[in-house]
């Protein structure tokens, strides 16, 4: 048995396809479906059982589930504009010790979200306490408990690991709003107004030159798994190590969403010159609180043994909107 948490939401979901993939159907999928069209996310997938969220975290107290085989946390707010701070301990700190604690004393490798927000403004992204920095209590709420780990590390009886999800895109996270992906919201954009818009320059980045490292859910999923197969515990990155503007993104978006009219593919000055992407000035409020450049060190990554190649933007953003728009090939 294989528990999934937020297994409605968009990791999460993907994370109980991939398992399906695999032939795994025996798992109980945990959620909160006060927002039920997120149920969408499940319909496709094989799974044994469902658990509203605050049931799941009764059973844990009460130690009443059964056998587990591993889980998977992914149950958490992800709105990093979110202000309620006892909330967000609450429902990203507490909940993931308390399952943390169960997980140990039912020796079950745990597997959980932390995030690339730890690091705040960065620059660095290497997993070292002198680079973890977060600018949001969302971000402190995942650093928080990764200090956690790192104080049990010798005396674990099951393993653990914590991976640092960087900018995801892709399949299942419609019910986002919001937190959706900047491809999510960039092929939406083009498809309602035709154009895409961008933030213009600051912090001394030129018009849409703001970089992110930006990952493919698909690679995210293969990342959890590989770690299922071959536990090593510890806080790793879930990037690919490469950033990328969001110039590269809405390029990536426009110039799909063309080949799909029958359209050939423009530079960046040529969609820029064309309107086809436009720039607007960078919101006030954002300034200061606002990542400007992320980009993963993997080596932590490669070195607990994942060596699959992840993709680029390019790539896996064309194939994203590729499959939501249902193109062949």
């Amino acid at each position: 048995m294989i528990i999934v948490t937020g297994a409605a939401g968009f990791i999460g979901s993907n994370l109980v396809k991939g398992l399906n993939a695999r032939g795994e159907r025996d798992i109980i999928a945990v959620d909160d479906l006060l927002e039920g069209d997120k149920f969408v996310n499940l319909a496709d997938c094989q799974i044994a059982d469902y658990l509203d969220k605050d049931d799941f975290r009764k059973r844990v107290a009460e130690g009443s589930l059964p056998k587990v085989d591993a889980i998977l946390h992914q149950g958490a707010c992800s709105d990093t504009t979110e202000r309620n701070g006892k909330y967000m301990m609450d429902n990203n700190y507490r909940v993931t010790l308390e399952l943390f604690e169960y997980a140990q004393r039912e020796c079950v490798p745990f597997l959980y979200a932390s995030s690339a927000a730890v690091y705040g403004a960065g620059p660095v992204y290497a997993e070292d306490l002198k680079n973890e920095k977060p600018l949001n209590v969302y971000g402190y709420s995942k650093f928080l408990f990764d200090q956690v780990l790192r104080s049990r590390l010798d005396t674990l009886t099951a393993p653990v690991i914590g991976l640092r999800y960087f900018n995801v895109y892709g399949p299942r996270e419609q019910h986002k709003g919001r937190m959706a992906s900047v491809a999510f919201h960039n092929m939406n954009q083009f498809l309602k107004e035709g154009h895409v818009r961008l933030f213009g320059g600051w912090d001394g980045y030129g018009d849409g030159q703001q970089q992110r490292d930006f990952i493919s859910v698909k690679d995210v999923v293969a990342v959890n798994l590989h770690f299922l197969d071959r536990p090593v515990s510890g806080v790793f990155n879930c990037g690919t190590g490469r950033a990328q503007p969001f110039n590269d993104v809405a390029a990536a978006v426009v110039n799909t969403l063309r080949q799909e009219r029958g359209e050939a593919p423009l530079s960046l000055a040529e969609l820029a010159a064309q309107g086809l992407i436009r720039y607007v000035e960078f919101p006030e409020d954002l300034k200061g609180r606002y990542q400007s450049y992320t980009q993963a060190d993997a080596a932590q990554l490669r070195a607990a043994g994942f060596t699959a190649p992840l993709r680029d933007v390019q790539t896996g953003v064309s194939e994203y909107i590729r499959e939501l728009r249902g193109m062949a090939g």
